[in-house]
């Protein structure tokens, strides 16, 4: 048995040689396997073997039962649930006493409004805000204790993964009550320093996370508010990872909104603020930031350096210090990062190519970016004179926008229409590709 906060020598060994993003990107698998949902990433294994976890939820315990067959949780480094749930746990003077206000009894409100949730995208965004009205009427906590903390970290792994399966637009407006919650969780207060720094680290995450809601809904301006409020939080609390990640958003929104120059200083910005993280992978991320708001600019041999960069920095792998929000980012993302740059510098054959290995490498959990990608082949093969393939992967992307609602994909299957409709309508599989959109 793991007393509280003593690292995880046993999960650590189940792990093996695989790095921490690799074994949550294998729990993730397992999970599908059975059925089940869970936002495993780094960060997540991270606070397991640190013992910072010293119980999973009932979801990751049947994943990681099925994992390892035979293994109970205490054979995993667990300690049992009750001794988490007990009095026990919180005894007067022991190592893991906490004071009263910090007890689980008083965040139930906030628990019901981070944790709540359906694998409808509808009930769950409006599960999101369920404890709106709780809030007004001032039951948020006098002072936020571990259990707080928890409750905002878990409202973004949640918010992350819907979005990830449903797209940005039937969330939004859900999600923002939650983050008002989570701000105003930091104007109570905490005794415990850790607390206030993850109550603050959450808060930003959470508002990169509901800006991001914002950003691909099409409401630029909502997004641009959220994102600085995230950089606000970031400088106030001097951390420079929530920083690089607010300005790494800032990027793509600037370049999404027609603002290449701001795109390529924020990209170089978030850089700077990255450079102490030790995380190749967030660098070749906001390196394709760069080279997107280079492509904008219309700088060929800017972008160009920048995409070589970005796939340096990429083949040297995954590591421990790669961020949480990063569990997106794999080689699919990176082709379908340089399909966008591409497509902007008007090279629409090559961005065909990279479009469809983006398609082709994305993980069926992403709906979402499948979705993207595929939009982005169909748009890609239309300017590059491919209409019969063109309009089979436009309508490929109307299948998965039935489960998807996000107006930045729409918008582009609209561009692509029109493009279709301007040049081949009168080809039998374009026009039965333009009657499905135009009914879409």
């Amino acid at each position: 048995m793991v007393s509280p906060h003593a690292p995880n020598e046993a999960f650590r060994q189940l792990r093996g040689a695989r790095s921490a993003a690799e074994f949550a990107a294998a729990v993730r698998r397992a999970a599908r396997e059975i059925g089940e949902q869970v936002s495993c990433d780094a960060r997540y294994i991270g606070r397991v073997e640190s013992g910072e976890i010293r119980c999973p939820n009932y979801a990751y315990e049947r994943v990681f039962r099925h994992m390892f067959p035979g293994c109970e949780p205490e054979d995993m480094g667990f300690v049992p649930r009750e001794v988490v749930r007990g009095r026990g746990a919180r005894g007067k003077g022991g190592a893991g006493a906490a004071d009263p206000s910090e007890q689980p009894k008083e965040s139930d409100v906030l628990r019901r409004a981070f944790m709540t949730g359906s694998t409808a995208a509808a009930v769950a965004a409006a599960s999101l805000g369920a404890a709106a009205p709780a809030v007004s009427a001032g039951r948020v906590p006098r002072r936020a204790g571990e259990a707080e903390a928890s409750a905002v970290e878990q409202a973004v792994r949640r918010i992350r993964l819907l979005d990830d399966r449903h797209g940005a637009d039937d969330l939004y407006r859900r999600a923002t009550r939650p983050l008002r919650i989570a701000y105003e969780l930091l104007d109570a207060g905490t005794r415990r320093q850790s607390v206030a720094d993850r109550l603050q680290s959450g808060a930003g995450e959470l508002s990169l996370s509901v800006g991001w809601l914002a950003h691909d809904s099409g409401r630029f301006s909502d997004a641009r508010s959220h994102y600085a409020e995230a950089l606000a939080t970031a400088r106030v609390a001097g951390d420079a990872a929530l920083e690089a990640h607010a300005f790494c958003n800032t990027a793509f929104l600037a370049r999404d909104a027609g603002r290449p120059r701001e795109a390529v200083r924020a990209a170089q910005a978030a850089q700077g603020a990255a450079k102490a993280l030790s995380s190749t992978r967030l660098m070749s991320l906001l390196a394709l930031r760069e080279a997107g708001g280079w492509a904008g600019l219309g700088d060929r041999t800017a972008c160009e350096a920048a995409l070589l960069r970005a796939r340096s920095l990429f083949a040297r792998g995954p590591a421990d210090a790669d961020p949480e929000w990063m569990s997106f980012f794999g080689e699919a993302e990176l082709e379908g990062l340089e399909a966008q740059c591409r497509s902007a510098l008007g090279d629409w054959r090559r961005a065909a190519g990279h479009a469809r290995r983006a398609v082709d490498l994305q993980d069926a959990h992403f709906a979402r970016n499948t979705a993207l990608f595929t939009a982005q082949l169909a748009g890609d093969l239309a300017r590059a004179g491919a209409p019969d393939a063109a309009a089979a992967a436009g309508e490929r992307a109307l299948d998965l926008l039935a489960e998807v609602r996000s107006t930045r994909i729409r918008t582009m299957l609209a561009g692509t229409a029109r493009v279709l409709a301007g040049r081949y309508g009168g080809t039998p599989s374009v026009a039965s590709f333009l009657e499905r959109h135009a009914a879409d």
